[in-house]
């Protein structure tokens, strides 16, 4: 049946933020590069972040060690990869004072994978002063349409502690 390899564990750099936007949340005291790791999940998955600006972001996701029972690309791995890219914009779009929070997901999957890595591209659909929604098109080695997506992230205001102030 499926694969049940584990992928690389250790953490994965920004490959591509404009400097601007890295001096922008340094000057506030964020480390974007830390931020925007894939995380525990995101890391044992292969997630790789390829470029990052509010307008697009643009990552990475091997299908080998992301499959289901039936040898299959998990529709959770596709997932995973679309909340990754999309908080990254409304991050970004959000600035250093602010924290966006996802609040819906949804994913449409068009056609099942057993082999090679898929790339995942979030673009903005509306940016507003309290949400922000990005579409994120997962595609396959030869541009076939994997996965598309939505996310809706909640803008909330930084604490001074660095907590989300409706906590």
């Amino acid at each position: 049946m499926g694969e049940q390899t584990q992928t690389q564990t250790t953490p994965r750099t920004v490959a591509k933020i404009p400097p601007e936007v890295l001096s922008r949340f340094a000057d506030a005291g964020v480390d974007l590069e830390s931020m925007f790791s894939a995380g525990h999940l995101g890391n044992r998955m292969g997630v790789e972040l390829v470029e990052a600006t509010s307008d697009r972001v643009v990552g990475t996701l091997p299908v080998e060690g992301n499959t289901q029972p039936y040898g299959l690309l998990h529709g959770g791995a596709s997932a995973v990869l679309a909340e990754h890219l999309g908080s990254i914009g409304a991050t970004l779009y959000a600035g250093p004072t602010k924290v966006a929070v996802g609040v819906e997901l949804n994913c449409t999957h068009h056609r099942g994978l057993r082999s090679g890595t898929v790339t995942g591209t979030a673009t903005p659909v509306h940016r507003g002063r309290t949400m922000a929604t990005y579409e994120v098109v997962i595609t396959d080695d030869q541009d076939r349409r994997v996965c598309t997506s939505r996310l809706t992230c909640l803008i909330r205001d930084v604490a001074p502690n660095g907590a989300d102030a409706s906590a």
